[in-house]
């Protein structure tokens, strides 16, 4: 049940309306008003921010089939956690996500389980493996948001190509997990220095850099957007930027593991630092940043990757790629961004987590505008903390982050108007 608010004192910063001062902000049934309704309760924001609620185009919640590293319920309270109203689940579950059968199971999974917005892709091709369209119409009609076949890509560029054609024709971005498969083959870390050194099978970034120039071609081609997922190699960092100074429409979304972590990391073989695409070097770091600050990255997004600990407690090789992200996204990306680089100010950050995405998918979130849906995050961008794996909601606990000091915390989560979640009482429901 929703309650009337009255959220007191705090820097609101709305990047859809260019707006950041201090003010007060009023909530009735669900939806943000212009005064205060009666019997309101008094949140006090003083000294904090207060944003719409941020959006995260990029999850697995691993519903159906794989429901033993996480649900639908326990990835919905990890975005809460976070600070996240509204999340993007990926396709590659079991079944697939390529029918409008499995879309609605999930659609119906997460009304009754969830405590966020939870919003649907649909694959671009029939099981993810690259070779026949998926009904995309059906998909379309079905509620999907985007198509995707993340966690593999679509290697045959005839069918990705006729893919993004059909997809045009009912207004669906396509979104791509960039990876050429041949090059990348048995990698499991990126190809350089470490994985010389380890003896472990390396990933190119040319992998990655081949599928974005392709990306940028076809998005060129049939004037229709792509949207690059995961983004961690320099050079494709350079290709988007030259294509959207060129007017391509191409867009591309980077994940605080990419900015914060190095190849490095896998010395002790610890396989929460095995993600996809892989951890790359400090040039690659610096040029990812660059990017986010001259405007060619306009997205943020986790990859929140959830696998149980029997999975990832094995030898390097034989782990599956992925790591945790919802709770540490934001503190990361405030540790980076604004606190260690200055690379961007606060309501650029905020912009890339709220309206961008909104803006991509065409979702009704991400601004605090008068009438809007009341979905809203408090946060306090210098919150001192230390990540404990141990404390998530996940039902998995593969995360790098474990025991990092971070600056940036969400403290209070609001959807619809209703209260879910605040860092000094837990979960409201």
């Amino acid at each position: 049940m929703t309650e009337s608010l009255h959220i007191k004192g705090g820097r609101v910063i709305d990047p859809a309306n260019g707006g950041d001062g201090i003010r007060d902000l009023f909530v009735e049934n669900g939806i943000i008003v212009d005064r205060k309704p009666s019997g309101a309760v008094e949140i006090d924001a003083t000294g904090k921010v207060v944003t719409p609620g941020l959006i995260d185009i990029h999850v697995h919640f691993r519903e159906p089939g794989q429901s033993h590293k996480e649900t639908i319920a326990s990835g919905s309270r990890c975005a809460a956690a976070g600070g996240f109203t509204t999340v993007v689940c990926m396709p590659n579950t079991s079944p697939v996500a390529d029918s409008p059968a499995t879309i609605a199971w999930i659609q119906e999974r997460a009304a009754s389980t969830a405590i966020v917005n939870v919003y649907c892709t649909g694959a671009i091709t029939r099981g993810l493996a690259g070779e026949e369209m998926a009904p995309i119409g059906a998909l379309a009609n079905a509620g999907v948001v985007a198509l995707t076949d993340d966690g593999r890509c679509v290697q045959n560029h005839g069918v990705m190509r006729r893919a993004v054609e059909y997809a045009r024709q009912f207004g669906l971005p396509v979104m791509d997990h960039c990876q050429e498969a041949t090059l990348s083959a048995d990698g499991v870390m990126n190809e350089g220095e470490w994985s010389t050194r380890l003896g472990l099978p390396g990933w190119p970034a040319l992998a990655e850099d081949l599928i974005v120039a392709r990306n940028i071609l076809l998005a060129e081609e049939t004037a229709h957007p792509i949207h690059c997922q995961h983004i961690s190699s320099a050079r494709s960092i350079r290709l988007l930027r030259d294509a959207r100074r060129r007017g391509v429409p191409i867009t591309a979304e980077v994940c605080p593991h990419h900015i914060s972590l190095t190849d490095e990391g896998l010395k002790t073989f610890d396989t929460n630092f095995k993600v996809n695409p892989p951890l790359r070097t400090p040039a690659d770091i610096d040029e990812i940043i660059a990017g986010i600050a001259d405007g060619t990255i306009t997205i943020l997004a986790s990859d929140h990757a959830p696998h149980a600990p029997y999975e990832k407690e094995v030898e390097l090789d034989r782990a599956p790629f992925g790591m945790l992200g919802l709770e540490t996204e934001l503190p990361v990306f405030l540790e980076i961004l604004l606190h260690q680089r200055k690379a961007v100010t606060l309501p650029r950050i905020i912009e890339m987590l709220t309206i961008n995405p909104a803006k991509l998918l065409r979702l009704d979130r991400g601004t605090l505008s008068t009438g809007a849906v009341a979905d809203i995050t408090i946060l306090d961008p210098d919150h001192a903390w230390t990540y404990d794996k141990n404390d998530s909601p996940s039902l998995s606990r593969n995360s790098p982050f474990h025991g990092f000091p971070l600056r940036g915390r969400a403290l209070t989560t609001i959807v619809g108007g209703k209260l879910v979640w605040d860092l000094e009482n837990g979960f409201r429901n």
